[in-house]
């Protein structure tokens, strides 16, 4: 049996997934965390943040106090050979478990890509600053992202136009029940949002999130933002365990893995639970854990007094429901408490 003296952990990623893990190795291994930012961002709160510039710094949360025995080394990782991880700096690092936790590219401002916070956060306040000064907001994207932006955005200037695009003609494509659908839709028509479903419109010719009028396809719009285009960085086959197929050693959790759920930020921790209870039964001789892919489940904000929710153990939530859950704070005291950031 292996002994946690000799044990070493390298977490490829300081997201979601990548602290949980992290947090519940610390006491039985030796954890080292890889991440490029300076900061965990809390990317649930971003759109928020682009609203209500008072959010911006509560959305960068510091790593200091999340280890108490484990080590941050803030690089970049270039490369992954079992177990052995290749730096952008140069050198390397060899473990006896690699946990793949790098997450997802999505389109700004849902995530932020910058590896600085204070640069991040001049990047949030001048995107406010565009966004403050156009009349007629354009969101392509009517998936949970681009519906969640634009109820912050009607929340927060009840007199912008703001509409909505999607390609698809049903809204919120997925397991729900037209009951929870016809719950957004209706506090989106309460907020003044125009839906234009079945509607796919070419890119606009201003950069997204710069203000500058423009038409297409008949749709005028100040400024314009993309709220769709998820892209894994490495999509990797897991088994039912979370271990990487054909990689002894390498373990992937959240949105980088091939498992059919959403990407959210709750499923990556899930995938952090079950890893980290396989790598200490491996280390204890119990039995490994095997993870179930959930249900559709969904609370949406609308900004943080709005919004709708469903979830087969619960059913659909309203608005002061989804409020209390989500919407209020975004999670942000919970994150406090998993970085060990609240007194």
């Amino acid at each position: 049996m292996t002994t946690h003296d000799t044990t070493s952990v390298l977490v490829v990623g300081g997201g979601y997934g990548g602290i949980t893990v992290a947090k519940a190795l610390d006491d039985v291994a030796d954890v080292t965390v890889i991440e490029p930012r300076d900061t965990f961002v809390h990317h649930v709160a971003a759109l928020r943040a682009v609203v209500d510039p008072g959010w911006i710094e509560r959305v960068f949360l510091p790593y200091d106090r999340l280890l108490t025995r484990g080590r941050f080394v803030r690089d970049r990782v270039e490369g992954i050979d079992g177990t052995r991880v290749r730096l952008a700096s140069g050198g390397t690092l060899t473990g006896d478990h690699v946990v793949v936790a790098t997450g997802t590219g999505y389109p700004y401002p849902a995530k932020l890509d910058l590896p600085d916070s204070a640069t991040a956060k001049a990047r949030l306040r001048a995107t406010h600053a565009e966004l403050a000064a156009a009349d007629r907001v354009l969101l392509l994207g009517a998936g949970p992202v681009g519906l969640e932006f634009a109820g912050e955005i009607a929340a927060a200037w009840p007199t912008k136009q703001v509409t909505v695009a999607d390609p698809s003609p049903v809204l919120l494509p997925g397991g729900y029940p037209d009951e929870f659908r016809a719950e957004v839709r209706r506090q989106l028509d309460e907020l003044g949002v125009r839906l234009l479903l079945g509607t796919r419109l070419p890119q606009p010719p201003t950069d997204p999130g710069r203000a500058g009028g423009f038409s297409v396809d008949g749709v005028g719009a100040d400024i314009w933002f993309r709220c769709h285009g998820t892209q894994p960085r490495t999509p990797l086959a897991v088994d039912a365990h979370l271990r990487v197929r054909g990689r002894p050693g390498q373990w992937a959790v959240g949105d980088v893995t091939d498992v059919p759920e959403l990407k959210m930020a709750r499923l990556a921790q899930a995938h952090g639970e079950v890893v980290a209870a396989n790598i200490r039964a491996l280390l204890t001789g119990a039995d490994l854990t095997i993870h179930e892919p959930s249900p559709d489940m969904l609370v949406l904000p609308l900004g943080p007094k709005g919004g709708a929710g469903y979830g087969p153990d619960f059913g659909v939530l309203g608005a002061e429901q989804t409020a209390d859950i989500k919407g209020g704070d975004l999670f942000v005291g919970y994150y406090r408490d998993v970085l060990n950031l609240n007194p």
